[in-house]
């Protein structure tokens, strides 16, 4: 239901896809490939089971993986505890301070750790004595609410350690060691690390390092066991009021306060995360250097698009623990892993995991759940440790990250039509600790190979004051909406106009302008499409050469668009696409080129040179600029596309080839002396615009045809080239004429072009066809109303 659902919102938004055949991880070969993965990652050393700390959600009773923990404020009680060192200082007792936001971990304390590098100091504290960090001392003190205090004494953290070796838990009836760790830090707390290896990645290493026990007082529903004593049957969240009050009580608790901080919570329930020893299978990062591998072909053969994502990918990598393959949920593709009924044992082979593959490539994983034990081990099978032939299926399923970061071996790998690795994966910016990541580190280890070529990653969707986008705050713009509005091409419009490399934001201020945009440059399609109507590129092409000047100037910045915005799309800067067409579009065609083109489109005789040279340029601009946005106005450029009639085009605009800047063509029109000519041009006419528009303010003239230009130039070389293109001149400045009058004083500056000009009003008559003054009107006998070019232009279309 919901895969046709979506394709179809898929197919609104004009996104192309095989929806007759999608791959799907829910399908019996795409389960399988999952499976025949992690057979191949057990046989190769990847795959192992043991117990270590996990993110777990009490509330869901499963493990979580990385990318599926979200943070989020959360209130916590921070409290700073003594723990009794057993020894003396003046008579006084020494104790060592600890602080902590999690007092519910407590219960599984079993080590203090400190730095070795620091400098730690006894400070007098009423008739005891606390160890500390030297450079926290006044910041406890201060939370203490102790005045007075004096050092007494200092110890480095290492002689520190060999000092006291133990000291007394608060409310346990047991020693916690006093350890060494390079991780304790002195931004914030004591100096002194609660350490319970139980419960975080750090304890649990530490743990191993010291050979420490690891105690786990909480089971599946986060509640503590029989083993946390008075506290048995409490869920751990609600406990820290609790635990704080009993230390408050046996005189252990030094002070308390409440604090608001980030906390991780599970992206499925949204309720805070513990961190929890379990027993689980992991995937081994280090083995055969699979993160040294990683990191090595993340930087040297995958593109990351912003560049950013390299060093994102690879600090993650690098800090990451092992992946935590298992998951204690009611569906997913199982583990196919057994528990000897004889000796407790669980166990699995890679010879067996690819057996429960086969038969799911058969029957779906539902045959997982659906038989027994016996018939899904292999007669021949028996415990490895007693030897024993009984076995209950293990109840885990693997991690959701796993399914979908193997999919370059269930997708790429068995599709004839595709190719690995794949040309770019593209994802939230959250992604580099999810697919981008569960990707690279299933490809490596299985194909020595990352799995993309290219990693493109995107910010999130916020409202127009950059809020993130919620009910409760009515905030919320939905893509069905906009479309029913504006249509899927203003979305797409409104996804390729923003910079995605940071959060995009979203309103209908923001759509109303991009509307306007879009109709700027759709009017421009059906204004190029309309001086078409007669032409046919196979009867009416005009070489360059024979082609008027400011065709080939159209023609030359048309192939740097062609050339710039391929470049664009290939850096996938899609932003730099729009609003270079936008300007070509809104200000050198239609601004320009189309503006002073109406004149001889409209007037001269339509199979004249001229008029042909002009539409060979409107054709090839159409065609390329209908090409470039396709994939982003996709409909809009379809439609284009079909009104667009000459007897070589595809059937629709998507199966075109695209218009190749390196292409003979292309390269051919590229002329920069041309463009910096037209550059100098442009200029003038900006500097006439103003005076025309200064002329028509006083009455002077009403159209800018109603004008004539003077213009002048004190060098002999200057004044040449306006004499060479006055007709030019005219024609860009859309008046009647130009007159060059050799050295001419009067008139003003253009810019910083060394010509001056004046306006005048047109001699001559206006020519009621082409609106033009002209000393011809009434010259030709046959049309006396009319100007010389014109009655030219009627002559030839009568046949005169």
């Amino acid at each position: 239901k919901f895969v046709k659902i979506q394709a179809e919102e898929f197919k609104r938004l004009g996104i192309f896809g095989d929806w007759q055949d999608p791959y799907l991880t829910l399908s019996k070969e795409y389960e399988s490939a999952i499976l025949f993965c992690l057979a191949d990652l057990y046989e190769k050393g990847y795959v192992y089971r043991d117990v270590k700390p996990v993110n777990w959600c009490s509330s869901c009773e499963t493990a979580l993986a990385e990318a599926e923990v979200e943070y989020d404020d959360k209130i916590s009680h921070s409290v700073y505890v003594k723990f009794d060192a057993g020894m003396e200082m003046e008579g006084q007792k020494v104790y060592l301070i600890i602080w902590t936001t999690t007092p519910w971990t407590l219960p599984a304390n079993v080590a203090v750790a400190l730095n070795p590098d620091f400098v730690y100091s006894f400070v007098s504290a009423g008739d005891e004595v606390w160890v500390m960090a030297r450079d926290l001392v006044d910041t406890v003190m201060k939370k203490a609410g102790i005045t007075g205090y004096a050092e007494m004494a200092t110890r480095g953290g290492r002689d520190l350690a060999e000092e006291i070796r133990s000291a007394r838990h608060p409310f346990e009836k047991r020693d916690s060691a006093v350890v060494l760790a390079d991780y304790v830090t002195g931004e914030e707390g004591t100096g002194c690390v609660h350490t319970a290896p139980g419960h975080g990645q750090d304890d649990y290493q530490t743990g191993r390092k010291y050979q420490l026990p690891t105690i786990m007082p909480v089971d599946d529903k986060g509640r503590f066991t029989d083993e946390a004593g008075e506290f048995t049957g409490r869920p751990v969240l609600e406990a820290d009021a609790a635990i704080t009050e009993k230390m408050s009580s046996d005189g252990t608790l030094v002070a308390s306060e409440k604090i608001e901080h980030s906390y991780p919570h599970c992206w499925r329930c949204k309720s805070p995360v513990i961190f929890r020893a379990t027993r689980q299978w992991f995937l081994k990062v280090d083995h055969d250097a699979l993160r040294e591998k990683i990191i090595d072909i993340a930087g040297k053969d995958v593109k990351w698009i912003p560049p950013s994502g390299k060093e994102r990918i690879s600090s993650m990598i690098s800090g990451r623990p092992d992946w935590c393959l298992s998951r204690q949920r009611y569906w997913g593709v199982p583990i196919p892993a057994f528990r000897c009924e004889g000796c407790g044992i669980s166990f699995t082979e890679a010879g067996i995991i690819r057996e429960v593959a086969a038969l799911t490539e058969q029957h779906g994983s539902n045959v997982w759940f659906e038989r027994e034990a016996g018939e899904l081990v292999p007669l021949d099978k028996s415990c490895p440790a007693c030897g024993g032939k009984q076995f209950e299926k293990e109840k885990d399923i693997l991690d959701v990250w796993f399914d979908s970061g193997v999919s370059h071996r269930a997708v790429l790998a068995r599709r004839e039509e595709l190719s690995f690795p794949a040309d770019m994966y593209l994802e939230g910016s959250d992604q580099h600790r999810g697919w981008f990541q569960s990707a690279i580190i299933t490809s490596a280890a299985l194909t020595g190979s990352a799995p993309y070529k290219e990693v493109l990653t995107h910010g999130f969707v916020v409202d127009g004051d950059g809020k993130k986008m919620s009910k409760s705050r009515g905030n919320v713009v939905h893509p069905e909406d906009v479309m029913k509005k504006y249509g899927a091409d203003i979305l797409r419009l409104w996804v390729a106009s923003s910079d995605y490399e940071t959060d995009i934001k979203i309103s209908s201020e923001i759509l109303e302008r991009l509307a306007d945009g879009y109709r700027k440059i759709r009017n421009t399609f059906r204004f190029l499409l309309s001086n078409l109507y007669d032409y046919d590129p196979e009867m009416h092409h005009v070489d360059l050469e024979e082609m008027t000047e400011s065709d080939r100037w159209m023609l030359s910045r048309l192939s740097c668009l062609v050339s710039e915005t391929t470049e664009f799309y290939e850096k996938s800067e899609f932003h730099r696409v729009y609003r270079k067409v936008y300007d070509f579009c809104v200000y050198e065609v239609s601004a320009l080129y189309m503006d002073f083109m109406k004149d001889p489109l409209y007037i001269l005789p339509a199979d004249s040179l001229e008029r042909r040279s002009h539409q060979t340029v409107i054709f090839n601009v159409l065609s390329a600029v209908t090409r470039i946005m396709a994939p982003i106005l996709c409909f809009t450029s379809d439609e284009v596309w079909k009104h667009f009639n000459f007897s070589s085009k595809k059937d629709y605009v998507h199966l075109e080839l695209w218009p190749d800047p390196a292409s003979g063509s292309f390269r051919g029109w590229r002329n920069e002396e041309l463009e910096d000519k037209w550059e100098k041009l442009l200029v003038a006419r900006d500097g006439v615009m103003k005076l025309l528009e200064e002329e028509r303010s006083k009455g002077g003239i009403g159209s800018s045809l109603d004008a004539a230009v003077m213009m002048s130039a004190a060098e002999n070389s200057d004044t040449e080239f306006l004499e060479s293109n006055k007709a030019l001149l005219a024609s860009i400045f859309k008046v009647s004429y130009v007159e060059v009058t050799g050295h001419d004083s009067s008139g003003s500056m253009l810019s910083s072009l060394p010509f001056k000009a004046r306006v005048e009003k047109a001699a001559g008559m206006k020519c009621p066809r082409c609106w033009n003054y002209s000393h011809t009107v009434g010259q030709h006998s046959e049309n006396p109303d009319i100007c010389g070019r014109c009655a030219d232009a009627v002559s030839k279309r009568s046949g005169k």
